[in-house]
């Protein structure tokens, strides 16, 4: 392998400031300094502001979507600021710049959604007409095809910035990543993680991934030291759906696949923005055919769509 970092020639990793972001990159750096018996010093953590983090008053789907989060961090990768970036993978289009390689995961989290209220134990036990908050047109709509007398209102920012609009009273309750919670240890902030039969997480959540350039064979090498494959394998098959159904967000689809011996399980759904209607399609393939189960699956769902259906997404 080509000269490890050094505290005097650190290895720059790229993150967005917010402290789970901080906390993703404090983990990729963990895991590599054991893989390699290398000190924190010879790792620099680069916080980079992106244009997601800097708009907060408006919905996602008005100013550009998920790439929002990535494009300065991408810019300072191409330009060398930065060797590497650490993303969570629900937040990542499909599509990476010319230039650049997403191929590394770590293990993954607990997938799930976390019911998060000051005194509301279960999503079951919101009051008729109750409000609540969120910034994921996926949840929205699975919230109100499951009770459509809820009153969602808009609620961006981190998890601290979501806790605060609770606690002032803006909603009644609010719903995070379970996973989220877990790497800041907060799970106790969850009064109940909502199984995935109830309401089926975004592709890749729970998933850290580890973005670099292509042409870095240094990185490529270390990065293979800490890549889980089994998240990498589950990951193929989300996102070959995800890619199938064009998925952004502005689309609110749920996937997840799981792996049971050599075959991997995929059940995947599109929704209406407004709740009306859902489809939901699964299916199980070897796992080397990953991919190619996420896009028939996608295909399948396109298939049974009535038509305008996805004039609605």
């Amino acid at each position: 392998m080509k000269q490890l970092p050094t505290p005097a020639s650190p290895l720059n990793i790229g993150t967005r400031g917010s402290p789970l972001a901080l906390a993703q990159a404090y983990e990729t750096r963990r895991r590599l300094g054991a893989a390699f018996d290398l000190p924190d010093e010879a790792f620099n953590i680069v916080v980079i502001k992106t244009t997601g983090d800097m708009i907060q008053d408006r919905p996602l789907k008005e100013v550009g979507g998920k790439g929002l989060f990535t494009k300065e961090i991408e810019e300072d990768m191409l330009s060398g600021k930065i060797d590497i970036a650490v993303h969570s993978m629900k937040d990542m289009p499909v599509a990476q710049p010319d230039g650049l390689l997403l191929d590394t995961y770590l293990p993954r989290e607990d997938v799930r959604d976390a019911f998060v209220s000051p005194n509301i134990k279960r999503l079951a036990d919101l009051s008729h007409g109750a409000t609540v908050g969120t910034s994921s047109l996926r949840r929205r709509a699975q919230l109100l095809h499951i009770r459509p007398d809820l009153n969602i209102v808009e609620f961006r920012g981190n998890v601290q910035t979501r806790l605060k609009k609770l606690a002032d009273g803006v909603a009644e309750a609010t719903f995070l990543a379970m996973a989220g919670l877990n790497r800041l240890g907060n799970a106790h902030v969850a009064q109940s993680a909502v199984e995935v039969d109830e309401m089926l997480p975004a592709v890749a959540q729970g998933a850290i991934g580890i973005e670099r350039r292509g042409d870095d064979t240094r990185m490529a090498e270390m990065l293979e030291a800490i890549h889980d494959v089994e998240t990498g394998q589950r990951l193929a098959a989300e996102r070959a759906f995800l890619d199938a159904l064009d998925g952004s967000c502005q689309t609110p689809i749920g996937g997840l696949a799981v792996l049971d011996g050599g075959n991997i399980f995929l059940r995947g759904e599109i929704l209406r923005t407004n709740g009306s209607d859902c489809l939901t399609e699964q299916d199980t393939a070897p796992i080397e055919d990953a991919a190619d189960l996420g896009r028939s699956v996608a295909d399948r769902l396109r298939t049974r769509a009535p038509d305008g259906f996805f004039d609605w997404l």
